[in-house]
């Protein structure tokens, strides 16, 4: 199966469960609820013109604008639907690459915000793909680490050294845990941390992700 179809797979599980739970259930984004979660998606795929204040906080009041703007032009279950729809047609030669753990993330934001914590089972193939995503992003998620020599690593044993650094700290976990860490989920991920307590804090104490 490619990432494309593990990216829609997730779209439709995410899209499903904010149906099943309904447009003010929280999520573990701060300040979010399903709404404002999937508003978000919405802007990221389809309002270029906003997408910067994703990545910039300078210029997060023109996203928090669109968002707004499309939670009042559609209803919830119109924006439901637009999102399952898939990626306009500009971005679906990188839906794969960009969508994987986009929607893996925020299906989990969904899930465990709203009592469903367990790491999910039969989702070998989206961890497959997940990992080795995180193997190219890994310096860009983690760039705010000061002096930490960073390696992932799965419970099979198979480690990605991502990060030098004078003070060596492992990251355990299945591929999806270590997905939420390094993008800023770290409360809600299960992984192990092995390194002195000092690097260790400052690992957990950093802010991480794009």
């Amino acid at each position: 199966m490619s990432n494309r179809d593990l990216a829609q797979n997730e779209r439709n599980a995410l899209c499903d469960l904010a149906l099943a739970l309904g447009p003010d259930s929280p999520t573990l984004c701060e300040g979010w609820a399903v709404q404002d979660l999937l508003a978000h998606l919405y802007v990221r795929e389809r309002k270029p013109l906003a997408m910067p204040g994703i990545i910039f906080s300078s210029l997060a009041g023109m996203t928090e604008r669109a968002m707004k703007k499309t939670l009042q032009q559609h209803s919830f279950a119109e924006l439901v639907e637009k999102i399952r729809t898939g990626p306009p047609l500009h971005m679906k030669a990188v839906d794969g690459q960009t969508n994987l753990i986009e929607y893996f993330i925020h299906h989990e934001d969904i899930r465990r915000a709203n009592g469903q914590t367990a790491p999910r089972e039969g989702i070998e193939k989206l961890e497959e793909g997940m990992w080795v995503l995180l193997g190219r992003m890994g310096r860009l998620l983690l760039r705010g680490l000061d002096d930490i020599d960073l390696t992932l690593a799965l419970p099979s044993g198979e480690t990605k050294h991502i990060k030098k650094g004078s003070r060596e700290v492992t990251l355990t976990g299945r591929a999806g845990e270590l997905v939420l860490f390094t993008y800023g989920r770290g409360e809600n991920a299960e992984v192990e941390l092995a390194g002195t307590d000092e690097a260790v804090t400052a690992l957990q104490e950093t802010k991480l992700g794009i």
